[in-house]
């Protein structure tokens, strides 16, 4: 699609030691985008620039969930890249459960790092965007924010909380030539479902069947999608919800 190239931009990228965040650092690198890769593993961000060739890339270590740490990040990624084109809010986190079962700091952690995160690396990037007048921001969620999840309960509401401030802000944004979207992706191949096929493989096979697409996406299946709404081809999309799920969530 003409456009749909990062070339030359500059881009932060949460989460990018692994799964989603990396796949999507991989794909920045070969149109030639300008990276600040944040993560809070040091070892796994170095795993992710060493794939990437001679792409321009920096580690920037921190914990979206804490916002000094995201302050102080988000400066270095900005000095150090001289503009801000793109922030791609990839970091998540979760562990299934029992509702009911969980303590209340489980259900501070997941809501710290899946909403507070983003919300945190929202609010130290915007006023660079705003300044240039340009820009964009992806944030993931997960399709278990739009339909629900069993055993996801406090990480869809989190993930639904991802939703909305992607409407709201992308509405206060649009005056300044900002656009603010998100990508939901369904099942996908992470460690723990490579784990979960390993210890059930019959629910997975049920899975499976009930996805139209007949597999569990890859993570450059919704590296793709982001990919799209970074670039300059996405340029008049602001305040959409996109689900990349095989068909498996149909929403209206």
């Amino acid at each position: 699609m003409t456009g749909a190239t990062l070339t030359d931009k500059r881009i932060i990228i949460t989460g990018a030691a692994s799964g989603l965040g990396r796949a999507m650092a991989i794909m920045a690198a070969a149109d030639g985008a300008h990276m600040a890769l944040m993560d809070i593993n040091a070892k796994g961000l170095d795993e992710t620039i060493g794939m990437l060739g001679d792409a321009t890339a920096f580690p920037i270590v921190a914990d979206i969930s804490d916002w000094n740490a995201v302050e102080t990040g988000v400066k270095e990624a900005v000095d150090r890249l001289g503009r801000l084109d793109a922030v791609c809010n990839v970091a998540g986190w979760d562990e299934p459960g029992r509702f009911w079962e969980q303590s209340l700091e489980f259900w501070e952690k997941i809501v710290a790092i899946n909403l507070w995160g983003t919300l945190y690396m929202c609010r130290a990037t915007v006023p660079s965007l705003v300044e240039q007048g340009a820009g964009t921001t992806v944030s993931v969620a997960s399709d278990a924010g739009r339909v629900g999840s069993k055993g996801e309960t406090v990480y869809a509401a989190a993930k639904g909380g991802v939703m909305a401030l992607t409407k709201s802000l992308a509405r206060e944004m649009a005056p300044y030539n900002v656009t603010v979207n998100c990508v939901c992706p369904g099942p996908m191949m992470t460690p723990l479902l490579q784990a979960e096929m390993e210890s059930t493989p019959k629910l997975i096979e049920k899975l499976i069947r009930a996805i139209p697409l007949r597999r569990v996406a890859e993570p450059s299946d919704a590296a793709a999608l982001i990919r799209f709404l970074a670039s300059d081809a996405a340029s008049y999309m602001t305040g959409q919800v996109i689900s990349v799920s095989g068909g498996l969530t149909m929403v209206g």
